[in-house]
């Protein structure tokens, strides 16, 4: 059953950032494998119930938490080109992701298995950003391009390097898919 992980305003959003909170602290303090849900619960001042009812088990809580955390802080950079832009946004993925702290959010994300709202949430904080760059560039009278292309050729490619060959996107590779999505969609 799918639960809606975020809440708005009032105590719902004091419990939700309390929980947060405390996973966190318990993830940098002894580690995922220690963490239990009464753990984070004592630690947020809550009771065990409460988690389980708003999240439902461990993996979705750990997915929540992840998914909060990938949140981009801002909009992508204008460097005053569609190339530029894509280039900027995609380099910066590939390190974030693939920095220690990206690939165990990513895997957080993705071990959640009674949902996929986690997952959802991360596929629309990179759509967003690729909306934002497909719209200063038409601003600008450049031709656009497709955003689901983006995400095939440039976004997919470097998730999967990250997350199954255990691979580093380097930034000649990142300038390869680059080259390769310019030469098939601008």
């Amino acid at each position: 059953m799918a639960r809606e992980m975020i809440r708005q305003g009032g105590r719902s959003a004091r419990i939700q950032e309390a929980v947060h909170r405390a996973t966190q602290t318990l993830l940098n303090d002894v580690g995922r494998a220690e963490i239990t849900v009464p753990m984070i619960a004592e630690r947020a001042g809550v009771t065990p119930s409460t988690v389980y009812r708003r999240w439902g088990d461990l993996p979705q809580l750990l997915a929540d938490v992840a998914a909060d955390r990938l949140r981009p802080v801002g909009e992508p950079d204008d460097t005053g080109s569609l190339a530029g832009d894509l280039g900027a946004f995609v380099q910066q993925y590939a390190e974030e992701m693939a920095s220690p702290v990206g690939r165990s959010l990513m895997r957080d994300v993705l071990a959640e298995t009674g949902s996929d709202l986690a997952a959802a949430r991360c596929c629309a904080y990179t759509t967003d950003h690729l909306q934002t760059l497909l719209r200063r560039a038409r601003a600008r009278g450049e031709a656009g391009f497709s955003i689901e292309a983006a995400i095939d050729i440039l976004i997919a490619p470097i998730c999967y390097r990250i997350l199954f060959s255990n691979g580093d996107p380097s930034p000649d590779y990142v300038q390869g898919l680059l080259a390769r999505f310019t030469r098939l969609e601008m």
